[in-house]
């Protein structure tokens, strides 16, 4: 249904609108009653054999939403109705700002994918704090990065500033030095600042009376040797796991004029190298800790893909706008199909 007729109506416009339009439609269906039961009714899949203990933290499926989607934290409970097993918030940063100019969002139909230039437009850690007072047992990440104005020599001050205000409010961290659409921000992942980084987040980390998992995410640009380094900078700061992988720059193969387009790539021509990441460091670091697989999920079978490279989790984001929130369970079903 989703594909045959909403689809369609909501890619006659542009596609930033329909996103806000979406939230507010999502929202207003949500607060009437018996729509979340249905919603859950609909989109759920409940069995204990999907549940999964991943760096210390109890799953009840392996599918999430991937961050950037609900950015302020704003519709995370309602997301969940749609069978999501954790919902993941951001990219947020210490002060608000609005972002790149726009138009900063582009669909590429005839390749699955979208172009996004966004450029972590956000209302700030504080407000998000706000919204997430209210959460009522959905599992949070907490996608974490910089202003666009912090200099990279002072970045480190405002992880720690976002760290510290959303610790109590998120089960676990997401470090993000790897959107393309921020100056400069890729070079965080260089190794010395980026071990500095993640080394100065987990000493905060260690000091608290309990700690929570930090996961990095990385960027599907890097090559096997810059994957090393990412392997032996989780070893040496021991944060809890990675996230291959983010929107990439390439554009390899793409058939749609919107291809040229600055900004990062997201969609189904992300999914091979995705995995190829996620494969690289499963297997060069015999599996010493736990990636998150996000990149390309439009079917269950890119989802299995995932996990069989070595994914303890998945994430989607482009897939739920092209496939719909049918995906999730079709995900989750096909994992129970192969147990």
């Amino acid at each position: 249904m989703y594909k045959l007729f909403v689809r369609p109506i909501l890619f006659c416009f542009d596609p930033e609108k329909v996103h806000y339009f979406t939230f507010s439609l999502i929202r207003f269906v949500s607060k009437i009653p018996g729509f979340p039961s249905l919603f859950r009714a609909l989109f759920e899949v409940k069995d204990s054999r999907l549940e999964r203990e991943v760096f210390g933290l109890k799953f009840k499926n392996p599918v999430g939403l991937a961050a950037g989607f609900d950015k302020d934290a704003t519709l995370y409970q309602e997301f969940s109705n749609f069978g999501f097993g954790f919902i993941e918030i951001g990219t947020l940063t210490p002060k608000g700002q609005e972002g790149n100019p726009k138009k900063r969002l582009f669909r590429l139909k005839a390749d699955n994918a979208i172009i996004n230039r966004m450029g972590f437009n956000n209302g700030g850690v504080l407000e998000a704090v706000e919204h997430l007072k209210k959460n009522k047992g959905v599992l949070i990440g907490g996608n974490i990065g910089k202003n666009k104005l912090t200099p990279n020599e002072e970045a480190t001050s405002d992880y720690e500033i976002c760290f510290d205000a959303l610790f109590d409010y998120v089960d676990y961290f997401v470090v993000n030095v790897s959107s393309p659409n921020t100056p400069n921000l890729r070079a965080l992942q260089d190794k010395e600042p980026l071990t500095q980084l993640l080394q100065t987040l987990q000493n905060k980390n260690l000091a608290r009376p309990k700690q929570k998992p930090i996961l990095l995410k990385i960027a599907p640009d890097l090559t096997d040797e810059q994957l090393l380094d990412i392997i032996d900078i989780v070893n040496e700061t021991k944060i809890a796991g990675v996230i291959a992988t983010n929107t990439t720059l390439s554009r390899e193969g793409l058939q749609s004029e919107n291809k040229i387009e600055t900004g990062g790539l997201s969609g189904k021509p992300l999914a091979k190298r995705s995995t190829e990441v996620i494969r690289f460091l499963s297997e060069k670091s015999n599996k010493a800790f736990p990636i998150i697989g996000v990149g390309g999920i439009h079917s269950a079978e890119d989802a299995l893909e995932k996990l069989e490279a070595g994914a303890s989790l998945v994430q989607i984001y482009t897939g739920f706008i092209y496939e719909g929130p049918a995906l999730v369970k079709a995900i989750n079903k096909k994992i129970l199909d192969r147990l």
